[in-house]
């Protein structure tokens, strides 16, 4: 398969990064309102609901969802519940700082698992595409003072984000390699999307059970609450997934990989419009790593 990354496959890319940038700032407000599993539970439910109009056949008994369930249930898995799970998980034991470090390492584990599982070949470009990507990560993490960084202490959160890492890029992968029977429903992106909802709803419900059962659980009903959960269903959850898939598509897993770090720019960049500071020059120069790793990457011997 040839991928390339086309102007079309970059702003696909850069769609998902912004809106789950969003969804931090979003959920990070609203943290005092409701627990995380519970959040979770309620978003992909809410997008199951939206998605209904368009997708709604997709429950029917001859979809050729139900002969692929083992396959869309570890899609949904990797995607729509475990991630966020063990993310809800990593910042509960860890802190932002490192567990963003930690999930830098995408497009690392995106090469390394297209090597292993998928058998594509890792070039020069690739692994020096990685090291300006995290690089920009890094220095906005540490808002251009490396000393900073001297200071992080590692605990158990950091090894739930970064089987979160790993499992996303192996979803990615996933994505990038269809199986024939899946083809009816990858003709439809909101068919194909709905069909991983359905499986990881119900992961959803387990880790949404396990939380009501062992810990008190928040829940605030309001305007506020409201709004935020319409905002994370449709946008991080429904529009995000489609310009993913989309965009892995047309430029491969390997590059979106980098895409994925520009999630803390974008962030950082919107915690700042909120707090009303100004961006600094530090946001700059990390937009300019990042992206060269895309471009660096991306390239053709």
């Amino acid at each position: 398969m040839t991928y390339r990354l086309t102007p079309t496959a970059a702003l696909l890319l850069i769609i998902p990064p912004v809106l789950w940038a969003g969804n931090a700032v979003v959920g990070r407000a609203v943290s005092p309102l409701i627990s995380p599993m519970t959040l979770a539970l309620l978003r992909w439910t809410l997008a199951f609901l939206m998605l209904m109009p368009l997708a709604g056949r997709v429950l029917r008994r001859d979809s050729p969802l139900w002969p692929q369930w083992r396959r869309f249930t570890l899609l949904a898995l990797l995607s729509t519940s475990a991630y966020n799970a063990l993310l809800y998980l990593a910042l509960n034991t860890s802190t932002p700082i490192n567990v963003t470090l930690v999930g830098a390492s995408m497009p690392v584990w995106m090469v390394l698992i297209g090597r292993i599982f998928f058998g594509t070949s890792v070039s020069l470009r690739q692994v020096l595409g990685a090291v300006l990507s995290i690089g920009g990560v890094v220095l906005v993490l540490c808002r251009g003072q490396w000393e900073l960084l001297l200071g992080l202490q590692w605990v158990v959160g950091d090894l739930y984000i970064l089987l979160a890492s790993m499992g996303w890029a192996f979803y990615s992968w996933m994505l990038a390699h269809p199986t024939p029977e899946s083809a009816p429903l990858r003709a439809n992106w909101a068919l194909f999307l709905q069909g991983q909802i359905v499986f990881g709803l119900g992961w959803s419900l387990v880790f949404a059970a396990a939380e009501w059962s062992l810990t008190e659980v928040r829940l605030q009903w309001g305007w506020p609450l409201a709004g935020a959960l319409l905002f994370i269903a449709l946008g991080p959850a429904v529009l995000a997934y489609r310009a993913w898939g989309a965009g892995i598509e047309r430029a491969g897993p390997a590059v979106a990989g980098f895409f994925m770090n520009l999630t803390p720019l974008f962030t950082a960049l919107l915690s700042l419009a909120f707090l009303g500071e100004a961006p600094q020059v530090f946001h700059a120069l990390a937009f300019v790593l990042i992206v060269s790793g895309i471009v660096l990457s991306s390239r053709r011997s």
